[in-house]
Formats: structure tokens, sequence, C-alpha cells
């Protein structure tokens, strides 16, 4: 038999014949100590129009483990052809993500090892294949780099819970798991966890939680929370497996023959001494106390939610956020100490485990210049209206202008005719009465719809029959209700997975709130094909986006100089505010503001945001026409550069669509001089490029010049495109294939077409 040339073999055949054998015979177990290609991420989700796309996800070729639970170094394959260092900087990248010390890269000749430890004399140095490290020598290196002693072991080597549906932690997850299993072990008894909205991080605390009951660490737990659906989801769905040794604190009942405990804070607290019922615990009853979304005045030195954890403070305590509070009155930071872990809102978007957005910013004329009533102004009511200016600030407040709901109300369903009547919406008002009065606009604006009465409700926190309609709105198999005007009630807490829809009626000056508010958007369902979310702004409340704290960082929501912090706004209902309904109100201004590569909201034009991002990847028209030409499948480049955060679909929506991305570019970028779609068609057919294929295969190719000058290239590459018509009244797909000879030759000729396609001159 022929000796195996390695150059001609696939990375896949170097890993088989190769890298998985060295480290086999290095001593790990294949089953329980390696993984081979690992997803990492889920690609960034990329909106086009109507189409929705993901760019590429990182997947580790391998990741090593000591235990299930503890990965300790990634290993990165190439093909032969490369030198041995090819793949490190890829897998320096991949370590630093699950937070590995040990790194190597290989094209099957040998190993290029990088220590992150600082253990070693030598940062890379090179072995031979049959020098692989063993678990031990990498698991004792791993213990000196975490400083993990003898007695740390019990613990830091728990295993995980393992799912039957084989469900597994994402990479973020372990990190924010092994960080607070690791800083307790070391005594840490004050822990924060920053993850954004829609990361998971009930299942978080639930891996931490029961990775230190199972090694007995921690005997007694108490899981807090301040939405009652928040702890009987944790309960049903994450914290199932605990089984018989959890309960729910309800009826103001204590029973200390439990080990789990879960509940709402106002269930053992009030303001009677007698209602304080958590101190029929013993104060060292509990030995850790986890506080979900504990920006909700958990560090507040006045709060109830602090008077549990003072009395409870021999427990190792652990608050989860996603948005750190930090006011002069309130610091998360100040109480549990500075975040251990943090994975933002811009990373989970990245990733593609959170749904991108774009805002529309709708100014509405009263909003902007002020209303002043006539003298001698009365409301609907007879009332006399105050003389003076009234503005954004008191609409919905101290004045109601009727006419104004009502525009908010078309353009919410004018939006919802142009997509789907049925995407979940919620519509966050100034107030109980505001949310009411929405309630009645949309309604009106939706007769059709509205026949069903649970088409629009008010779930607000008064309000019975929408509270009880809470949980089919969250349901995504629920249809009804599909839209929700509420004040506060949805704005943190609630799982929504499938909101589609966020409409900002209300002034936000607490970030908190603005996160918390976003975070309504953020999760992702494919099933129910939620991918990404539009934020409707009526009130500027989207200007907090260009705030440098927005993102994941401590929020500080006061003003140098203030007397005291500045708190979500909560308009008293004692004044009934002056209601108007025969002042016109309309929209002066509307603009589509989107999500960028560097996670912040594109606010310059779409054509100067395109020229400057073609420019730094481009620096002359001739560099990017060589690349253009030199790719195979255009398709390729335009996914690359919409994973890079060009917005082609804004950009043909401003400059036009009757335009290929390619002309975009050239002529928005480098100034040159567009052709339409159907110019470049043309031009090719004066080519007399048809005439050497046969004539049923020219009527094949010219359908797919037609289906280029109507819809673009987008679809050209794709062979299901054979399946619709004009191409299908031609054949069947395998019938148009062969009358090219064979798939090859029939992609062969469409990448021909291309060529020319890019070649013809105006």
């Amino acid at each position: 038999m022929d000796e195996i040339n390695k150059n001609d073999l696939s990375e896949r055949d170097i890993c088989t014949k190769f890298i998985t054998p060295a480290i086999k015979k290095a001593g790990w177990d294949i089953h329980t100590q390696v993984r081979e290609e690992v997803p990492l991420t889920n690609g960034r989700v990329i909106v086009s129009g109507k189409t929705v796309s993901r760019g590429k996800s990182k997947r580790a070729d391998y990741i090593l483990y000591y235990k299930s639970n503890i990965p300790i170094a990634v290993v990165e394959a190439k093909k032969n052809k490369f030198e041995l260092g090819e793949g490190m900087q890829q897998a320096l990248g991949y370590a630093e993500m699950v937070d590995v010390p040990f790194v190597f890269s290989s094209n099957g000749d040998a190993f290029l090892f990088h220590d992150r430890s600082g253990n070693s004399e030598m940062v890379e140095q090179e072995f031979a294949l049959d020098q692989f490290p063993s678990p031990i020598e990498l698991w004792n290196s791993y213990c000196k780099w975490k400083k993990i002693d003898d007695t740390d072991h019990k613990l830091i080597e728990q295993d995980f819970h393992t799912e039957f549906t084989g469900k597994t932690p994402r990479y973020y997850q372990v990190n924010a798991i092994n960080k607070t299993i690791d800083a307790i072990s070391k005594g840490q008894d004050r822990i924060l966890l920053v993850m954004a909205t829609g990361t998971g991080k009930t299942y978080t605390a639930f891996q931490i939680i029961w990775r230190l009951w199972k090694s007995k660490t921690k005997k007694r737990i108490l899981f807090l929370a301040d939405r009652n659906i928040l702890v009987d989801q944790a309960k049903t769905n994450d914290f199932k497996p605990f089984g018989s040794a959890m309960t729910k604190i309800k009826n103001r009942q204590v029973d200390t023959s439990y080990e789990i405990y879960l509940s709402l804070y106002q269930a053992v607290t009030g303001n009677e001494e007698e209602r304080n019922i958590y101190k029929q615990f013993s104060r060292d009853f509990f030995d850790l106390v986890v506080v979900d979304e504990c920006h909700r005045g958990s560090a507040d030195e006045n709060s109830a939610w602090r008077e549990i954890l003072e009395y409870f403070d021999s427990a190792t305590q652990i608050g989860m956020t996603a948005t750190p509070k930090e006011t002069k009155a309130i610091s998360n930071i100040h109480y549990f100490g500075e975040p251990i872990y943090t994975y933002s809102l811009k990373q989970g978007i990245e990733d593609g485990f959170l749904a991108p957005y774009k805002v529309i910013r709708i100014d509405l004329d009263k909003d902007v210049q002020g209303w002043r009533p006539e003298k001698g102004k009365l409301d609907k009511y007879g009332r006399p209206i105050e003389d003076r200016i009234y503005n954004v600030k008191d609409f919905d407040r101290k004045l109601v202008l009727d006419k104004r709901t009502e525009v908010v109300a078309k353009k919410i369903t004018e939006l919802l005719k142009a997509t789907d009547r049925f995407d979940k919406t919620i519509v966050f008002c100034e107030n109980i009465d505001h949310a009411e009065r929405m309630r009645q606009a949309i309604v009106n604006e939706n007769p059709d719809l509205a026949k069903d009465s649970k088409y629009v409700m008010r779930i607000t926190g008064d309000e019975k029959e929408g509270k009880a309609e809470l949980d089919n709105f969250i349901i995504p198999e629920s249809r009804y209700p599909v839209i929700a005007t509420t004040s506060k009630l949805l704005s943190t807490g609630v799982d929504v997975q499938t909101c589609k829809l966020i409409v900002l009626d209300k002034q936000i000056k607490s970030m908190t709130e603005f996160k918390q508010i976003i975070g309504r958007g953020t999760r992702i369902n494919e099933d129910f094909d939620k991918l990404f979310f539009t934020i409707m702004d009526f009130r500027k409340a989207t200007e907090l986006f260009a705030d440098p704290d927005f993102d994941g960082e401590p929020v500080d929501i006061y003003v140098a100089g203030a007397s005291k912090p500045l708190t979500p706004n909560m308009p008293s209902q004692k004044i009934k505010p002056y209601k108007v309904n025969d002042v016109g109100v309309s929209i002066i201004a509307e603009r589509v503001q989107y999500y960028g590569s560097d996670g912040k909201l594109v606010t310059e034009s779409i054509k100067d945001y395109t020229k400057k991002t073609m420019l730094e990847e481009f620096s002359s028209l001739d560099l990017f026409l060589k690349h253009w030409s030199d790719a195979g499948k255009k398709m390729a480049i335009i996914q690359e550069l919409e994973d890079k955060g060009l917005m082609l679909d804004a950009l043909a929506e401003e400059v036009g669509r009757d335009y290929d991305p390619f002309d975009l570019i050239c002529h928005v970028a480098f100034d040159q001089p567009a052709l339409s779609r159907k110019q470049r068609a043309k031009n090719v057919r004066k080519t007399g490029y048809f005439e050497k294929y046969g004539e049923k295969a020219r009527n094949v190719l010219d359908a797919l010049l037609n289906k280029y000058a109507d819809e673009g290239i987008r679809n050209l590459e794709d062979l299901d495109i054979l399946r619709v018509k004009p191409l299908s009244d031609i054949g069947t797909p395998i019938e148009i294939i062969k009358l090219f000879g064979n798939k090859e030759k029939f992609l062969e000729a469409v990448e021909e077409m291309e060529t020319q396609l890019y070649l013809a001159e105006a």
C-alpha cells in the first residue's frame, strides 16, 4: 500500500490519523476528557431586509477536560500544508473565551505549545507527537495557575448536573460557574455575577448551587427573587433536579426540614416585625444565599432585601444581575464587590446567543416644540388648563393629548401591518392610565383583529384580567395576547422569548430600567422565527444607547453635584392630568438606526458608515475589485462583508433597490457610477456569451439572468432556485443540471455568468 501523503489530507484526516492518537497515547480518556469540534458560539444574526442569516460560528477543534466541567486546554488543527503554528492565534482566542491556560496548534507533524499560565519560563515551545503532556501534568500546572490547594479539590472537582436531554452549559456559563466555585473555595463570601438578560442566569445559578450542595460545601441554601413568576419558573424548570430537597416558601409558613429554599423576598418580609418571617430561621441556618436580579434594591441600605442579607450575614452571598447598579445611595459593588465575571449584551449578540435590534426613532411636533394652551382653554371635561408650555416631560402625566396617543397607536399598527400583525409587542407607557388609553387607541386602529378581546391587553400590576393573561403572553405557543400595554410590570424578569417589537412611549432616565426593558426583546427563539427585534422610540429613550456605560459596565445614573440620585419616574396619580382631544399631533421626523458590528447604534448616515467600513477593509477600489473577482462565489464576499457590519439592505433602501451589492459598494465607497441589475443583465446578453450553449441550456441561463435582474445575486448561487418558476417550467433540478453535463459544469456556467455580469460596462 502506498504511503500516505500528509499534504493531501484534509484537516479532519489530520485530526483522526495524527492528533487524536497522540492525545490518546498521552493518557487522555477520549470518551470523558476529550471533545472534538466543540461549538462555542452560534454565529451572529445578520438581518438583510427579509433575509435573516447567521455569521460564522466559532468551533474549537478540541477542548481537553480534566473532568467534564473543567476545561484546561485547547488544541487547534490545520492541514499539513500549513506551518505548525498556523492555528495558534485562533486557538489563543478560543482559550481566552473558555478561560484555559494551555493552548496547542498542530498540522500533524508535531505540536506548538503555548503556556498562558506563567508557570513556565518558555511561553511557547514545540513538542513531538509522542511528547504530548498527560492529564495529570497539565492538571498539576492548572492547579498551580488557579492556586488550588489540596483542601479545594472536593469542591472544584464536583461535577455539573448532567441533563438527560444532553443540555450542557454554554462557554460563558461554564466560566461564570467555575469562577464562582473557585472564589468560594478560596473563602470569598460576597460574589457578584453580571450576565445580560436572556443569557441564562437562573440556569447558571442552579449549576453553582448544585455543585456546592452535592459536594456538601453548602448544605442549606436560599434562592431569592422579587417576582413570583421567577420563583415558579426556577422551581419547575432549572431547579427541578433538587426534587424533594427543595421547597418554595409560601403562605408565610416556615418549615426547617428542607435544604433548598426558593422564595419571593416579599413572602418573608413586611413592614411589621411579625411579618418578617425570615427571622423564624436562625441567623446561621443558611450557608448560601443567592439573589436573582440583585439590581432591584438588594444593595440599598434601607431595603427589605438588605435586611435579609444582613440577617444571614454569615452565609456566602451571590448576587446575579444584568444591570449592576451604582448610585450615591445604592451600590451593588460596594456590597458584593467587583463582578467576578461579566457577560455583556454586546458579547451575547456577537456570539449569536442574543438577538440584535434596529431602532426606529420618531419625533412628534408637540414633543419637540411643546404646546401652550390659548387663553381660557378648557380640557375635554371643562377644567381650565394652567397657562404654561407643556412638553414631553408633561405628556401623559400632567397633560394628555388624545391625538398624540392616536398617532403612536397608528405608527405601531403600520409597522405590524408591514411585518406581521401577530408579532408579540410590548408598549411601555408612562403609567397605568396611559397604558389603558394606549390599549384603547390600538384597539381602534385594529378593529378587525380586536374583535378578539385578547388581541390587545393592558397588563399592569393593578389589572386582574391582564395579569391573568401574562403567562399566555409569555408562552411562545400561545397566540394571544399579541400586544401588551404596560408601565412597569413587563420591564424585568419576564421571559417573553418571541417579543419582536418593543415600543417606548415613556421617559426613561434610569439606565438599569432601560437595560431591563431592552432585555425583553433580546431572547432568540428560532422555532418561532424570532432572531431579531425592533425598538420603536417616541421619547428619545434610545439616546441611552450612546452612554458609554450602556453595555455591561456598572451604571452611574446620578448627576455630578446632585444632592440625591435620579430615580425612575413614578408619576403620582393623585392629581388627574388635563385631557385634551382637539389638538392635532403630527410626525416631524422618523429615522431608522441599526445595530453596528461594534455593538453601538449606527447614528451616522448609512452611506457614510458604509464608506468608512469599506475603506477600513479595502484602501482602494483596485483592492476591492481584485477581492471580488478572485472569489468564485460572490455571496461568500457579501456574507463576509455583512459579518464585518456592512448593512447592505439598509444601503439599498437609501440608494436604490435596483442596484446589486457590488454597485452599491462601488458607488458609495469608491464614488463609481452604478449600473442597475437590469443594465448589467442587458449588457451580458449583448456580449453573445450564451451562444456556446445549446438552446435549452441558454434558456436556463436566460431565466437565471432574469432572476438576477429582478431579485439580485443572493439566490443565484443556491440550487433551490431551480425549483421555482420560471426554472421549474424548464425541468426538474436534475434535468436542468444534465443540460450542462453535471453539477460541477452547471456551477461553472453560473460562475462564468457572474464574471460576465461584473465585466459588463455601461
